[in-house]
């Protein structure tokens, strides 16, 4: 009974952490008193910038400007910037001491802009067409700084085991727990600021040695008393994470896994931990099936498999199988969780695009 039981908490916990904190859509164009620059920094994104600088020319509120940032690409990244008509590619320039190689590509793009009010965007993100208004009217309304969790479109089947990982960062971004928390973290994918904002906290130059720099320049502007505001992408911000293979989606999720939870509020890690172990349990269903355990597993099983198909309607596309086979979303969350693990304590630093990060700060020759 009591296994049952650990698995319904999990269930409740999960709805307890989910908030359906959607961007509030305006089809009507944006009006304000701001000009908007989009900032990209790209490091080999060949095949993710075409679908990014197609939905930003298709936007009923037209950017100011819009800047890529080419960190040292070899794909012909620079290339295709370079077929956009208004669009501003800027080289990379040598990544400095103390610096790691994202916050410097996103520094050097808000050196060039000239508007008032700065998205940073993944070159992965994909946009509907009324996204930036929505954005830019619900930055106002918060008087803040807003961040988007992307909606989450998989196609090869390795993509679609992100879904316990996606679903986390859902929970980890929405919780209301998060909300009083001096750590509060923004989605580092899509982050909407004012210009005097950013620049009241040196922007990032603040982060730039740190592995996780949306979470940490979230409580920048935090403690300048700058609002922090996280939404969920849903049909109007979304991106596809990492066609690029299953190697890159190792690498992209666990460079930050273990470290993020550092920036959580106990309030938050509790129930998803909770969450989490009920999850596990459930999936030992298939281990146990021949035996008296079966019932009470599959029972939790089921429960599980009910709530994933409501969240991810949220979440992103998984297709049908996997949130079936939840289990193998799960093993795919623990292998993450071990190999970030190992890079954190064993290594003492991260790989991404080809660059290692000392978790501490300091970058590898």
């Amino acid at each position: 009974m009591w296994i049952v039981l650990l698995m319904v908490a999990g269930c409740l916990c999960g709805l307890l952490l989910f908030r359906k904190n959607i961007v509030p859509p305006a089809y009507e164009p944006y009006r304000g008193p701001y000009k908007l620059s989009v900032i990209i920094p790209a490091r080999n994104e060949a095949c993710n910038l075409p679908y990014l600088l197609d939905s930003l020319m298709s936007q009923t509120t037209a950017p100011y400007e819009i800047i890529v940032v080419d960190d040292f690409s070899d794909d012909g990244t620079r290339e295709i910037a370079e077929r956009y008509t208004g669009v501003k590619v800027i080289a990379g320039t040598p990544l400095p001491d103390g610096w790691t190689g994202k916050s410097w590509a996103v520094w050097n793009g808000y050196l060039h802009a000239t508007g008032d009010m700065f998205v940073f965007l993944d070159a992965d993100i994909r946009m509907a067409p009324h996204a930036l208004g929505s954005l830019m009217k619900a930055r106002d309304r918060s008087q803040g700084v807003i961040s988007v969790v992307p909606f989450h479109h998989t196609e090869k089947f390795y993509e679609k085991l992100a879904l316990v990982m996606n679903m986390l960062g859902i929970f980890t971004f929405t919780s209301i727990f998060e909300r009083q928390n001096p750590k509060q973290g923004l989605y580092g994918s899509c982050i909407l600021a004012l210009r005097e904002d950013y620049e009241k906290i040196k922007g990032h130059e603040s982060v730039k040695s740190e592995v996780l720099d949306d979470l940490l320049i979230g409580s920048k502007f935090v403690e300048a008393g700058i609002p922090v505001t996280n939404f969920i992408g849903y049909d109007m911000v979304s991106f596809r994470m990492y066609p690029q293979g299953i190697r890159s989606q190792i690498e992209g999720f666990s460079k930050g896994a273990i470290l993020s939870t550092s920036t959580l509020s106990p309030w938050t890690i509790v129930p998803i931990a909770i969450w989490v172990i009920g999850l596990l349990v459930s999936g030992a269903a298939w281990v146990f099936i021949n035996t008296s355990w079966a019932w009470p597993l599959l029972t939790g099983y089921i429960l599980y498999m009910a709530q994933i198909f409501y969240f991810i309607r949220y979440v992103g596309v998984f297709g049908f199988l996997v949130p079936v086979v939840h289990v193998l979303a799960s093993l795919f969350f623990v292998f993450i969780m071990l190999y970030s693990m190992f890079q954190v304590v064993v290594r003492g630093e991260v790989r991404w695009k080809g660059r290692l990060v000392q978790v501490r700060g300091r970058r590898d020759p």
